[in-house]
């Protein structure tokens, strides 16, 4: 009488046995597909033609912030604050800070009296070496004294 036994593969040989199976079954492949596609997605190498990346604003617009606020005392102790819609600061310039949609606060003593400037601007860089702020586009300064002043540009010294 036949044996009907099965043959078994036992030891290091069953693990070879079972990897052939994985791969050849298509499981394996897949696995191995999924893998290699992942790395090259993973190294941002998109379906995005090289022509429609606009590399100089990638490297001259490097940080950027949102409403960012900025408040300190001057040189004469005098209390300020600035604030803006977006800011950025570019690898090539990194003393200075680029700044959108300007609004500032500046409190300051002139003939004993407290004055309060509310200045806005479209425009402005602030230097951090000079310790200034140059101020363009639609520059308007409210003082609390009643003056006012509108000009194409204006720098403040901190």
């Amino acid at each position: 009488m036949k044996s009907k036994r099965q043959f078994i593969i036992s030891g290091q040989h069953r693990r070879l046995q079972r990897l052939w199976q994985f791969f050849f079954t298509g499981w394996g492949l897949i696995f191995v597909v999924t893998l290699v596609a992942g790395g090259i997605l993973n190294n941002n190498i998109l379906w995005t033609p090289i022509s429609a990346v606009n590399m100089t604003d990638i490297t001259k617009n490097q940080f950027k912030m949102e409403n960012p606020a900025f408040s300190g005392m001057d040189k004469d102790g005098n209390p300020f604050s600035i604030r803006a819609a977006a800011a950025r600061q570019e690898y090539d310039d990194e003393d200075k800070i680029f700044l959108n949609k300007i609004v500032a606060r500046i409190v300051h003593i002139d003939r004993g009296a407290k004055i309060t400037d509310n200045i806005t601007a479209d425009n402005g860089v602030f230097d951090r070496v000079k310790n200034t702020v140059t101020l363009t586009g639609n520059v308007r300064v409210d003082s609390s004294n009643g003056d006012k002043v509108r000009t194409k540009e204006m720098v403040i010294r901190l």
